[in-house]
């Protein structure tokens, strides 16, 4: 087990080995242990975080929130159109000047080709550790409490099927980041990942590149198709979920030419039954209900939506209790 987390950013999974993310997964469930057995974690007792939103949040801002809550500390919210970055302050100040109030930095930002620049400018001044909420290229809080719950549903990870989905989807143009940090995080684990997506829809070469190296390392496999079915059949974890074309199109906007020409990119019943009898359905949320996935999925008894949410709470408070207060 590794002992050495105090200050140790979390920006992406690929700077944490897998040693590291393996303690991430142990202190999740001891936490996870003790909130459902109503004991006292006061493992950050007096320890403040700042929460930078540049964009809207529900179960990242309240796991965080309520995390910190639970270990003894407290979170302040910042919702950034009230803060001077709106009015152009720069992320090396805000760093120095929040880092010096309390003892952890975390932000939102998926702003794309801005977002991951904006977290690592803010580590770079940081005197305290800095946590990634989302930005353009990654998700890793949503990546470890996706890796727990895969682990508790399934045991042995090693050589499981699991299709990251590609899914059509009309309430706004989505981030890369799930995706990204998915196909990156799970061959580390030996896990046999189909990545599948209409053309148009790709992901950057560096990640492939990662994933498959990461795969070939550890005796799992990268499969990248253009066959929605080829995903589902026989597959243990299905992750059908949206995400925009900014790769391909790096505009706010999608093209609605290309979003809709893939509308049949579904997760239905029909796709579900092509899978393993015991797949389970994963998505970050929130579903694009009608759209990504239908309710009989979603509401269905292969999902497990809800115990993944849930299990954001418990992977946020492992990393804030490793990072913000671990030994150094």
């Amino acid at each position: 087990m590794q002992t050495e987390f105090r200050n140790k950013d979390f920006i992406t999974l690929e700077d944490w080995s897998r040693g590291e993310i393996d303690t991430l997964l142990e202190v999740s469930k001891d936490l996870k242990q003790k909130f459902a057995m109503d004991a006292d974690t006061p493992y950050l007792k007096n320890k403040t975080a700042f929460l930078m939103f540049f964009e809207e949040s529900t179960r990242t801002r309240n796991s965080m929130e309520a995390g910190l809550a639970q270990l003894g500390g407290h979170a302040n919210f910042l919702d950034t159109s009230t803060m001077q970055v709106s009015h152009g302050e720069e992320a090396k100040d805000t760093a120095i000047v929040l880092s010096s109030f309390g003892h952890g930095l975390a932000c939102r930002n998926c702003d794309w080709d801005i977002g991951n620049d904006y977290l690592t400018t803010l580590a770079e001044y940081s005197r305290v550790p800095v946590m990634n909420l989302q930005c353009d290229l990654y998700h890793p809080m949503q990546a470890l409490a996706d890796l727990l719950t895969i682990e508790e549903k399934k045991n042995n990870l090693e050589n499981l099927k699991v299709s990251v989905i590609w899914a059509y989807a009309t309430t706004h143009k989505k981030p890369i980041s799930v995706p990204v940090s998915q196909v990156q995080l799970f061959p580390k684990y030996g896990m046999d990942v189909t990545l599948a997506y209409p053309e148009g829809f790709k992901l950057p070469d560096w990640v492939i590149e990662r994933a498959e190296a990461s795969a070939k390392k550890n005796n799992g496999s990268l499969t990248i198709t253009h066959d929605m079915e080829q995903a589902y059949e026989d597959a243990d974890v299905v992750i059908p979920k949206n995400w925009g074309n900014w790769v391909t199109d790096p505009h706010d906007e999608e093209g609605s030419d290309l979003l809709e020409a893939n509308q049949d990119w579904k997760c239905t019943e029909e796709m579900m039954n092509m899978a393993d009898d015991d797949v389970i359905y994963m998505h970050a949320l929130p579903a694009d209900r009608g759209n990504e996935v239908e309710d009989s999925v979603i509401d269905g008894e292969h999902s497990v939506v809800f115990d993944e949410a849930e299990n954001r709470l418990h992977t946020a408070k492992a990393v804030m209790t490793l990072t913000m207060g671990g030994r150094g």
